[in-house]
């Protein structure tokens, strides 16, 4: 299926935009079931946040469209919208009468095995570390060499996602999935207040563990409290939510709320 960029079918964008000179934009990737985007709400929810921290100026009602057309043509897959601040003037300065670029690129769906789900998965250690600033913190911005250095760590089949900690040694995330732990019936997610992103699904999955009256808390999480959780599992808006068995020496069994809010998130993205 062709690319759109503002609208029409494109596969280029111009050299001067300033999502390729400095990464400066944002995106979201969407799963698409049926021509429908999966959790579209909470996406542009957080797309929205990230427009307002980054001063981006866009149509919000011209962003649905596009992306509720687009994903009508794709059917079922992957959809990625792309935001930019547009074309660049020399150097950082910006260009305040410069139109965001609105790109739209959808994939056939994600293929991952189905034992990821099912039996659960291993973390890889990362050595690289998440950097902290607050300004940024929790948005999906363009700037990913985090990950792209992170995911470089490790090749082998063994390890399907990487653990990844902050500067000072805080756990905070996968580096393609937002992280929870069970302890003693409370189920704890990162604080993301310095750095990380603030998932789509791990919104989801907070909402639906309240909703069964669970316990949630969303603070700091050391490594310690990680080595002695009950269940351990990963999610992201795309696959749901993988158990995780082990990372490094730690290891976990796959437990009742784990397998609860998978059976939630499974129904919710027809998986």
């Amino acid at each position: 299926m062709h690319s759109w960029v503002d609208g029409q079918p494109a596969d280029s964008v111009p050299l001067k935009d300033r999502g390729l000179a400095y990464g400066d934009g944002l995106f979201e990737t969407i799963a698409v079931k049926a021509g429908q985007p999966v959790l579209l709400d909470r996406h542009l929810q957080r797309l929205a946040e990230g427009c307002r921290r980054l001063a981006l100026v866009v149509d919000p009602a011209l962003v649905r469209s596009e992306v509720l057309a687009y994903a009508s043509a794709l059917g079922d897959g992957v959809l990625k919208l792309i935001l930019t601040r547009g074309d660049s003037l020399r150097g950082y300065g910006i260009n305040p009468g410069a139109p965001v670029r609105r790109i739209l690129q959808g994939s056939a769906p994600a293929a991952y095995p189905q034992a990821h789900g099912n039996d659960g998965i291993r973390l890889f250690p990362c050595a690289t570390r998440l950097s902290e600033q607050p300004l940024l913190a929790g948005l999906k911005h363009l700037n990913r060499l985090e990950q792209v250095i992170a995911r470089a760590e490790w090749q082998d089949t063994e390890h399907a996602e990487g653990l990844m900690l902050d500067m000072s040694g805080r756990v905070i995330e996968g580096v393609f999935s937002n992280l929870f732990l069970v302890r003693h019936g409370v189920l704890l997610t990162a604080d993301l207040n310095r750095c990380g992103v603030a998932g789509v699904m791990r919104a989801e999955v907070l909402a639906q563990a309240q909703a069964l009256g669970t316990p949630v808390v969303v603070a700091d999480i050391s490594l310690e409290q990680l080595q002695s959780a009950d269940e351990v599992f990963v999610c992201n808006s795309v696959y749901g939510i993988w158990p995780v068995r082990g990372c490094a020496a730690m290891s976990w069994s796959v437990g009742p709320l784990t397998r609860k809010l998978q059976s939630i998130v499974r129904a919710l993205l027809d998986i």
